[in-house]
């Protein structure tokens, strides 16, 4: 019950509408830079989850990715009109298809993973790598928490930060 004539706390007062503003921002940022290449944030999230080996089926894709089903097909459906990925039979399953890169999508994910890295680096490079190890455990406690605990792979992986000290001066 909320007390009468209590302080009502306000927007800035909310650390998720800063996390929101934050992901806004750095979402946009990433969206700017694989429009040169005709990819959406979406689309890239499955052709690097293809690319290394992480799922292969629409349902093991959404699971990796946090996605919708639904919204991986109409992604694919995308991918496989601009020649990036194809479908074909799963030898496991003959109800199931998987997805493959083609020569084209192979050959473009490095260049989205510039864009990625060129990303985290304005965003993140002013943390240092002692910084962004604790980020990661803040993050993992959080999603933890909300029952949403990150895959292990994210949360212990060593820190890969080409050059944010090159750039920035820390470390």
């Amino acid at each position: 019950m909320v007390q009468k004539n209590a302080p009502i706390s306000g927007l800035y007062d909310h650390i998720g509408y800063w996390l929101d503003r934050l992901r806004g921002a750095v979402h946009t940022r990433f969206e700017r830079r694989l429009a040169s290449h005709g990819v959406t944030v979406s689309q890239w999230t499955v052709l690097v989850t293809l690319y290394h080996g992480r799922a292969e089926r629409v349902r093991d894709i959404a699971r990796v990715a946090h996605m919708d089903g639904g919204a991986v097909t109409r992604l694919a459906d995308r991918l496989e009109a601009h020649k990036f990925i194809k479908r074909v039979p799963d030898p496991e399953d003959g109800r199931s298809v998987l997805l493959k890169l083609t020569d084209q999508g192979r050959d473009l994910v490095p260049a989205l993973a510039a864009a990625a890295d060129a990303t985290d680096e304005q965003f993140f490079g002013v943390l240092s790598d002692q910084e962004v190890a604790q980020l990661r455990r803040l993050m993992t406690k959080l999603l933890t928490a909300a029952n949403d605990t990150p895959d292990k792979n994210w949360s212990s992986a060593p820190l890969r930060r080409k050059s944010f000290k090159n750039n920035y001066g820390n470390g």
